[in-house]
């Protein structure tokens, strides 16, 4: 594929330089504080048996949590693992305070990352090479590689953060590390939609070292998924811009920046984009792996 390097290729023609901040499109984040006594408190908030919809107006300072190792973090635990639910993943979305951040990250040799930078200017640090990530910046980390991670930038800076167990098998090395700008990848439009349906991607593909794929998806104002998807993976998807009716097992929901819709396998799925501008999210699926058959293995 042209918009992504090849599997394996070095990522160190933007390693430790300071890249000129792109002028990304808008990502939405939590709205924080807390609203007023005389707010009402009915909201778009749902949890079923087939999926949750976590509304930006939910997201607030008292859900915040956070972790040994960091400093100038808070962080909103948007997915978590959980039986009889979506099982693959957590994500999370992470503010970080000048100067903050963690040499040690994550201390479980056994979990991959990813990180999705949607305002500021965050430094990662992988296997030695330092990486600045402007809105719009996507870095990889394999499962048992050193990294760390801090604010780049004054003020705050936040980003997405996915962790999953990595699924070896045998025969497949490793993935490689990967560092890229959303901006910078064309995406690939999905066939017979005329231009309305793309997806940007940050994994390739055809490598199948991937368990994961991260994905930015964008509709044009009009644009759908014409059919209910029904299939294996999980998702969650975050919306960073535009509005759209989706389509959530037997339910239709109205979704704006910042709302958050968690799936677990098999929930159908479908949209129309409602403009006047795109409809884009982040998107996580677990791929390329054989369903697990022994609980805890």
């Amino acid at each position: 594929m042209k918009d992504l390097p090849p599997a394996g290729a070095p990522t160190g023609d933007i390693a430790e330089t300071r890249r000129p901040e792109p002028q990304p499109a808008p990502y939405a984040g939590p709205v924080a504080g807390l609203p007023p006594q005389t707010g009402l408190t009915t909201d778009t908030a749902v949890f079923t048996e087939a999926y949750a919809v976590i509304p930006r107006s939910v997201m607030r300072d008292i859900v915040t949590s956070y972790l040994p190792g960091w400093t100038g973090m808070r962080m909103w635990m948007i997915a978590r693992p959980l039986s009889g639910f979506a099982e693959t993943f957590s994500q999370y979305i992470v503010e970080l305070a000048e100067n903050g951040g963690s040499d040690n990250p994550d201390d479980d040799p056994e979990i991959q990352h990813a990180l999705f930078v949607t305002g500021g200017e965050l430094s990662v640090t992988i296997d030695g090479t330092e990486h600045r990530l402007a809105p719009g910046g996507f870095a990889y980390v394999p499962p048992g590689t050193a990294w760390s991670v801090s604010n780049a930038a004054p003020g705050n800076t936040g980003f997405h953060w996915w962790r999953k167990r990595w699924q070896p098998v045998e025969g497949v090395s490793r993935p490689d590390p990967i560092v890229a700008q959303e901006q910078d990848i064309a995406p690939s439009m999905m066939p017979d939609t005329d231009g309305a349906w793309g997806t940007t991607r940050f994994m390739d593909p055809a490598d199948l070292r991937h368990d994961m794929h991260i994905t930015v998806v964008t509709f044009k104002p009009g644009g759908s998924i014409p059919f209910a998807e029904t299939h294996v993976m999980e998702h969650g998807l975050f919306v960073l811009e535009g509005k759209a009716v989706y389509r959530l097992n037997r339910d239709w929901v109205e979704v704006g920046p910042g709302d958050y819709m968690w799936l677990r396998a098999f929930c159908p799925q479908a949209c129309y984009a409602g403009g006047p501008g795109p409809f884009r999210y982040l998107l996580y699926k677990d791929v390329n792996r054989h369903a697990p058959l022994w609980q805890n293995r």
